[in-house]
């Protein structure tokens, strides 16, 4: 092309330096006005034909690439290889073009290998696996490698070495690669380790004090694991923490479908006492106790006339209790509760006495794992409990109210206004 252009320009008298600047000028424009018109077809026609084709497919992956701009980067490969094409039309240039041509293609293929690990990222997320296994810090790693080997190849280009040579003095860096990238190594270790060990996955709630993180993971990432709290804060958890220190993941209750009930009852000690037969009447009227108490005094009954005891003293031998028969209620009220999961554990104990009263804790779980299910089952089951306590003699405890200590002082100034009343009135 440059010796017709040259021949040309020499049939209208035009020769020496001013021939070769007009003839290299020409050349400049033409590849110039190829690579545009290139570039519009590439953009205005061929990006559109696939376009077209990805919106009316069935498949959602295409849709992604588009978004993620994966086809309108490779659109951008068109220049360089037009200008390679033409770079032998400047031998004096030559090698420096290419060189261009060199930097220019790696760092779109840079722009590509960035869009095309968003997509599949993106894609990856709509299988349900990705719940279980993450995908997003790795791909963050392979990410930072094709940055790292992008730029290591670009400066090579630009200086005219070899990449291997560049490669070979990265041991030389390795401590300061080590410094610079540390969260992001530790977090890639510790990807490894939550995902080969399942301990943690999009959607699972966890519990993480350290951190004031109460909620449910909504992104793993490669430095970070993003909680979204019950408050709706997020917080945001270093993804080595995860696997250095201690939370707690309730997916296994959530995957049990019971959550646990584990609450007491504090009865005041001063309340308990050995069943009346008045006592005993009014229970066998109660629904859920009837069986439970002629079981039981026939047992009772048995013992103590096998062991031939005085009961004219009511301590002696063995006697039902209100307390007991409390607990005995409340079993068999969670039983029959619809909100109970009658397949897992379920019991009624009584704990060591404390200052605040005896403990009567139950164990047992709802059937659902929904918070706000959970919490008007439980209370439902307590408001009863806390009612029917005063049928079976028994007071709950609480520490006494302001209410109570003037009532109190005002009982004792009463008493001793009218015990010196009383004392007047003998005087006289």
């Amino acid at each position: 092309m440059y010796t017709k252009i040259i021949a040309f320009l020499e049939r209208f008298g035009s020769q020496g330096a001013m021939a070769d600047f007009a003839a290299n000028a020409v050349i400049l424009l033409v590849i110039g006005i190829i690579c545009v018109l290139s570039r519009l077809i590439a953009k205005e026609i061929l990006l559109k034909i696939v376009t077209s084709y990805a919106k009316k497919s069935r498949p959602s992956w295409d849709d992604i690439l588009l978004e993620k701009r994966v086809f309108q980067r490779l659109s951008h490969l068109v220049t360089p290889i037009i200008i390679a094409l033409f770079a032998g039309t400047f031998p004096k240039y030559e090698e420096l073009i290419m060189r261009g041509v060199l930097v220019y293609t790696v760092a779109v293929m840079m722009g590509v290998a960035d869009a095309l690990i968003n997509a599949v990222d993106e894609i990856y997320r709509t299988y349900e696996i990705s719940k279980v296994r993450p995908m997003r810090g790795l791909l963050q790693i392979i990410k930072v490698a094709v940055f790292i080997i992008g730029f290591i190849v670009i400066i090579a280009g630009l200086i005219g070495e070899s990449p291997l040579v560049l490669l070979g003095g990265i041991g030389a860096m390795t401590a300061v690669t080590t410094l610079v990238f540390k969260d992001s190594i530790l977090g890639f270790v510790a990807g490894i380790q939550m995902t080969s060990n399942d301990m943690i996955r999009i959607g699972d709630w966890i519990e993480m004090p350290k951190y004031a993180a109460d909620g449910i993971v909504i992104d793993l990432s490669l430095n970070t694991v993003k909680v979204e709290n019950f408050d709706k804060t997020i917080t945001f958890i270093p993804a080595y923490a995860l696997v250095s220190d201690a939370f707690k993941n309730w997916r296994g209750m959530q995957a049990s479908g019971g959550r646990r009930i584990k609450r007491a009852i504090y009865i005041d000690a001063g309340s308990v006492n050995l069943c009346s037969d008045a006592m005993i009447e009014r229970f066998r009227r109660m629904e859920l106790l009837k069986d439970y108490i002629e079981e039981k005094l026939q047992e009772v009954e048995e013992y103590n006339l096998k062991g031939n005891i005085d009961l004219s003293e009511p301590v002696n031998g063995r006697r039902l209790t209100n307390i007991g028969t409390f607990r005995e209620y409340m079993r068999a009220y969670l039983k029959r509760h619809p909100g109970i999961h009658k397949e897992m554990t379920l019991m009624v104990r009584q704990l060591p006495a404390e200052g605040q009263g005896i403990p009567l804790e139950i164990y047992a779980f709802a059937n659902t794992v929904q918070w706000v299910d959970y919490e008007g089952i439980q209370s439902d089951i307590f408001d009863h409990l806390f009612a029917a306590a005063p049928r079976f003699g028994l007071s709950v405890f609480q520490q006494p109210s302001g209410q109570d200590i003037r009532s109190a002082l005002e009982n004792e100034k009463a008493a001793a206004w009218h015990s010196s009343m009383g004392k007047n009135s003998n005087n006289q």
